[in-house]
């Protein structure tokens, strides 16, 4: 039987165990241009014992910033700074792959430089409002991408992964989940397109599908993965009927060859549906009544995935492959501390 501490091939990059640290945004990225800082360096370190690092998302491009002191990958000086990180992971054994988010709609305009606003699929403002270290602003309108900037911007997504690729990762995974930009093109509700990019389930998928095509070429299909949410609402999304719109996604992302797929579970139902048309290695975060913890692992024994990504409780305890195979105990997560601040609830969580 294969279990969560069993090595796996993620398609040529050899993987020590199954247990994944999911992408979490933290908001501490005060490197000059938005670059990690020397405790980003020591917060991935920490974490190397994963079979798999999946770092916060990080913006392929100015536009596509959506928090404040998130990092980018489109910079000379971001590049240099995540090869520290890189290297300090790689030094301990560990895998890392950089996740490229365009957060699209999802952000404001006083984040921005040079009069910039958010761009989306469509002009459809979200609901709510944008998260500030001083408090939150209203969400404004995006400006709707032309047909020609949306080819600009899956050339956003190819320069930032070939950036990752120099900066020493063993590849990148595509946003595609949780409301950001690619998310939005594949919802209805936020693509209201009439063109090639919309109007229908292959126009909606086609950005999501070309982008990951451009990735793959460049940076080559065993370096390239997506994380996609099903159904997800987050940000605004509406999604009534999700599974026509992923079932053709996933069948036109099979021929490609990726790395892994990222499946942010809605349904066990349609989890499975996934599992078989997906033939490649599945990373899975899977649906639960709080944080994923260390019932999830009997998900890889009985072939639901073969990967399981742990967010909340890989923050708070760096050691976490340790502890599930301990049984524990597990630090408590200091949620207060999770989005900015200093160096506190960032790289002060003990180890076992």
């Amino acid at each position: 039987m294969t279990t969560a501490f069993d090595p796996i091939d993620l398609s040529g990059t050899q993987l020590v165990n199954r247990i994944a640290m999911a992408p979490m945004t933290r908001s501490r990225a005060f490197g000059p241009g938005h670059s990690p800082t020397d405790s980003t360096v020591e917060y991935y370190a920490q974490r190397a014992s994963a079979g798999l690092i999946i770092t916060e998302g990080t913006q392929p491009s100015v536009v596509g910033q959506g928090y404040p002191d998130t990092p980018g990958l489109h910079s000379e000086e971001q590049v240099a700074a995540w090869r520290k990180v890189t290297d300090a992971v790689h030094a301990k054994g560990g895998k890392i792959f950089a996740q490229l988010m365009h957060s699209g709609r999802i952000g404001h305009p006083d984040l921005l430089p040079d009069g910039l606003v958010p761009v989306s699929a469509s002009d459809v403002a979200p609901p709510g409002q944008a998260y500030f270290h001083d408090g939150p602003k209203d969400f404004v309108a995006p400006r709707e991408l032309t047909s020609d900037e949306v080819r600009d911007t899956i050339a956003d997504f190819v320069s930032a992964a070939r950036n990752a690729i120099e900066a020493g990762f063993d590849g990148v995974e595509l946003h595609g989940a949780n409301g950001y930009l690619i998310h939005q093109f594949l919802a209805p509700n936020t693509n209201l397109r009439t063109d090639e990019w919309g109007g229908s389930v292959e126009g909606r998928i086609r950005f999501a599908v070309e982008v990951t095509r451009a990735v793959a070429e460049e940076i080559g299909a065993s370096r390239t993965a997506l994380r996609i949410s099903p159904g997800n609402p987050y940000n605004g999304i509406v999604e009534p009927e999700p599974e026509p719109t992923y079932t053709a996604l996933v069948q036109r992302l099979e021929p490609i060859g990726l790395a892994y797929l990222h499946l942010i579970e809605n349904t066990r139902e349609f989890t499975v549906v996934v599992r078989k048309l997906f033939t490649g290695t599945l990373v899975l975060n899977a649906a639960t009544d709080g944080f994923t913890g260390p019932d999830e692992l009997s998900l890889i024994e009985d072939g639901t995935a073969d990967v399981i990504s742990f967010g909340v409780l890989f923050l708070t305890n760096p050691d976490l492959p340790a502890r599930l195979k301990a049984g524990g105990p597990f630090n408590t997560p200091d949620q207060a501390t999770f989005f900015g601040g200093d160096d506190k609830g960032y790289i002060d969580y003990p180890a076992l």
